[in-house]
């Protein structure tokens, strides 16, 4: 449960990060903010561990930047422009069962049951949730929403595939690098100069990095290499409830009745997608070594002098 409970750190920081980037960040530069959310989120992270890629990975950290980063940050961004926020949450609440069914043929995890009816029961818990009085929905927006889940969930996937032996935050800022560098060029070329850069705005973009980028991701992808692939996107279901509730804490929204049955639903559908408890038994058998099935052989007879 250690590695849920890390993973959950994700969900939590992304959904902070909706209310800091509507709040803070420039609205009409998505590609430099995208840029500077992923490029000095992964320098942060070589420094920590600092390693370069090697053998396949050059070109597998290309491909996984461009999908987790570079594409999804911008249709995120662009999503989010276009749409309320309860929609964009709906649309992205589709990706628990988008992994699990990316996951069975890419990573050999046919789906539970119980991951099935989690997801099933955290999308409707979402959708009591903030699907509250919404009008005028776009439908460039929810085509925006919907490429980026999809986007976001085979390369989640791929990244789990690929993981193998790579250190994770090695394998990360390689992803973060790859990403920040494709996004710089086309953003000098469509928005021109980057954005002039306040305080307040430097600071938000340090949080937008270090918090809802660089831990986030480091948490995502480590959950994703030691849990199922549906565990792991039933916990992202967290990330619109984290927004529900700074909304209510900061903005002094008022949680419904529905809310709170929506909330309900997202929890169960959480505890639904736990890992299974290996008893004490299982384990210590899995870890004694093999004992052979001949019975012992007796010592020799010896014979008093």
């Amino acid at each position: 449960m250690r590695w849920v409970a890390l993973t959950a750190i994700a969900p939590v920081a992304w959904g902070t990060n909706y209310f800091v980037t509507h709040e803070f960040l420039p609205a009409d530069r998505p590609l430099y903010g995208a840029a500077l959310r992923a490029l000095p989120a992964g320098l942060v992270l070589l420094a920590l561990r600092r390693q370069r890629p090697h053998g396949a990975w050059w070109w597998r950290s290309a491909v996984l930047g461009l999908l987790n980063m570079s594409v999804f940050f911008v249709l995120v961004y662009a999503a989010s422009q276009l749409l309320p926020t309860s929609v964009a949450s709906t649309v992205m609440a589709m990706s628990p069962l988008t992994m699990m069914l990316i996951a069975w043929p890419l990573a050999s995890e046919r789906p539970r049951a119980a991951h099935l009816a989690g997801a099933a029961i955290g999308l409707g818990g979402v959708c009591l949730m903030v699907l509250t009085g919404v009008e005028g929905v776009s439908v460039p927006g929810v085509l925006a929403s919907a490429a980026a889940m999809l986007v976001s969930s085979f390369g989640y996937i791929l990244a789990k595939r690929w993981s193998g032996s790579a250190d994770v935050l090695a394998s990360t800022s390689w992803q973060l690098i790859a990403g920040g560098v494709f996004l710089l060029p086309v953003a000098a070329a469509v928005e021109g100069p980057p954005p002039p850069l306040s305080t307040p705005t430097v600071l938000a973009f340090g949080y937008v990095a270090l918090i809802a980028t660089a831990l986030a991701f480091t948490a995502w992808f480590t959950g994703l290499r030691h849990l199922p692939a549906g565990t792991v996107g039933l916990i992202g279901l967290l990330n619109p409830v984290t927004g529900v509730l700074l909304g209510t804490a900061v903005a002094g929204e008022v949680l419904t009745g529905q809310q709170l049955g929506g909330l309900v639903l997202i929890l169960a559908g959480v505890v639904l997608g736990r890992p299974k408890r290996t008893s004490r038994r299982d384990s210590s058998r899995s870890s004694s070594p093999r004992v052979s099935d001949q019975p012992p052989a007796r010592p020799p007879a010896t014979r008093n002098p």
